[in-house]
């Protein structure tokens, strides 16, 4: 695939600083591009390998241009340059459309034209899948499903009965949408189930990572908002909401009915509390513990940064005197003022 840089800079939206009959035909890290192929600087810590790039155009912003060596497109925000450019010249494979002879499809099943089911995989009763849809080896859809144009289930994906997903979704392997919500009641000391007896709703242009879990809501569903981005291995609980283009990071638990905005960052690891509201516009550092409603937007965080074993242990002890401390202190203050 080989695009100039002409109609590489207007697919970017970009202003070019070069040959605009220049062909480009792939991309690749400052240090490693040739002249055929595009890089993008966005990232002061890579300034060195600006300096010395041999890539056939940059993607960069308005004031590195005096730094860049070879042509370049002056851009707003050159990562987001770059992932445009990078989904042209990398477009999805697209399997093609058919039912493979090991696949079960309920022959009730509604199937909207170019569907692709691959190999192994069972599609249960009442199931409806859009224009488009492509269904990877080994995946399971439960009965009265629903999957909009254009999805992809990459590959062991299990998608349980009732779940609607809207258009455009990418899900990778390993991932569970609508299993049982962890719902229990204890009966004199004994634990006996509550049936989970809502679903999962996702909206169009959705991500979710490999081996990430999605429970469906013990009565009303839980959902994911348009353009929700889920990473790697995170739990989702019943009756959770994602408002929409908010980001969650790996390994993050988010516990039962707590509601989280739109645009959030939740960064990795981190473990949110069920039954809160966090707004519009937080991001949440890696690490953090959140036990509590956050009304305000803005960054928040509770992780201890990394130190030395023998700074942690001197910190660790003396907070355990945190207390103590308060107390002799709020003395002091009082023994102060009847002086």
């Amino acid at each position: 695939m080989e695009v100039t840089l002409a109609k590489l800079a207007a697919m970017v939206g970009g202003e070019l600083h070069g040959n605009p009959d220049a062909c480009i035909t792939g991309v690749a890290t400052l240090a490693g591009a040739d002249s055929g192929q595009l890089s993008f600087f966005s990232n002061s810590k890579y300034r060195k390998y600006l300096a010395d790039t041999r890539a056939g155009v940059v993607l960069l912003a308005a004031g590195d241009i005096e730094s860049c060596p070879v042509p370049c497109i002056v851009v707003k925000d050159p990562y987001v340059a770059y992932a445009k450019a990078a989904q042209f010249f990398n477009p999805p494979s697209c399997p093609p459309a058919g039912i493979h002879p090991s696949a079960v499809v309920d022959p009730s099943v509604t199937l909207g034209s170019d569907v692709s089911v691959g190999a192994g995989s069972v599609i249960e009763a009442g199931c409806e899948l859009g224009d488009g849809v492509i269904i990877g080896p080994g995946c399971t859809i439960g009965r009265e499903a629903y999957i909009g144009p254009g999805s992809r289930l990459v590959a062991r994906v299990t998608i349980m009965h009732g779940c609607t997903l809207g258009a455009r979704i990418i899900i990778h392997p390993g991932v569970v949408i609508g299993a049982d919500g962890f719902g229990i009641a204890n009966d004199d000391g004994r634990w006996i189930k509550v049936p989970q007896l809502g679903a999962v709703r996702i909206g169009d242009d959705c991500e979710i990572g490999a081996n990430t879990t999605i429970d469906r809501g013990a009565l009303e569903d839980t959902v994911l908002e348009e353009g929700v981005k889920l990473d790697n291995q995170i739990m989702v609980a019943h009756n959770v909401h994602i408002g929409a283009h908010t980001v969650v990071a790996g390994c993050v638990g988010i516990a039962g009915s707590t509601r989280i905005g739109k645009r959030c960052l939740i960064a990795g690891a981190c473990g949110i509390s069920g039954h809160l509201n966090i707004c519009d516009d937080v991001m949440i550092m890696a690490m953090s513990m959140v036990t509590s409603d956050i009304h305000q937007p803005g960054q928040y965080a509770s992780g201890l940064p990394l130190d030395t074993l023998a700074n942690w242990r001197r910190n660790g002890a003396r907070f355990r005197k945190l207390d103590e401390l308060a107390k002799r202190v709020k003395q002091l203050e009082q023994n102060r003022k009847k002086d």
